[in-house]
């Protein structure tokens, strides 16, 4: 009994948490709000990455390849968590693409500090060899770090 018990535990915490909805929103590379079947609004961080924002070197390019992706499209997402903002966490599919690490692919975002997925890594440093976007630049200051320095320029 105690063994069925944690077996059902143990299938409970695998499984994986989908919302699905119609993009009504891109409010930038890596932060969509959708309309659910239930028509509920639910903005959507794009989890384990961070791309330029809108004012930084290629944020606008960023924010409209996400538009050009998924703008008014439905889109599959894989609940990862709540970030501290209380946007759902997650990552993003169109159909089989996901747009997470499409913007990897693309030089139009960055491994979020905290990831450590090998596969992202290794997405983003395709990316820098192939200098593409973000990484044609001499100097790229990640997003995080530039938030920062707008925050003390207040």
């Amino acid at each position: 009994m105690i063994k069925l018990f944690i077996l059902s535990i143990l299938l409970l915490s695998t499984q994986e948490t989908l919302i699905k909805g119609k993009v009504i929103k891109v409010t930038d590379g890596d932060t969509i709000t959708i309309l659910t079947e239930d028509n509920k609004q639910v903005k959507i961080r794009f989890d384990g990455i961070d791309c330029p924002e809108r004012n930084q070197d290629f944020g606008t390019k960023a924010t409209n390849f996400t538009k050009d992706l998924c703008a008014g499209k439905n889109v599959t997402v894989k609940v990862k968590g709540t970030d501290y903002y209380r946007r759902t966490l997650g990552v993003v599919y169109v159909g089989s693409v996901n747009i997470n690490e499409s913007l990897l692919k693309q030089g139009l975002a960055w491994v979020y500090k905290y990831n450590k997925s090998k596969h992202y890594i290794k997405l983003e440093q395709e990316a820098r060899m192939k200098k593409i976007n973000i990484w044609s630049m001499k100097k790229q200051i990640a997003p995080w770090e530039w938030r920062k320095t707008r925050k003390t320029k207040k």
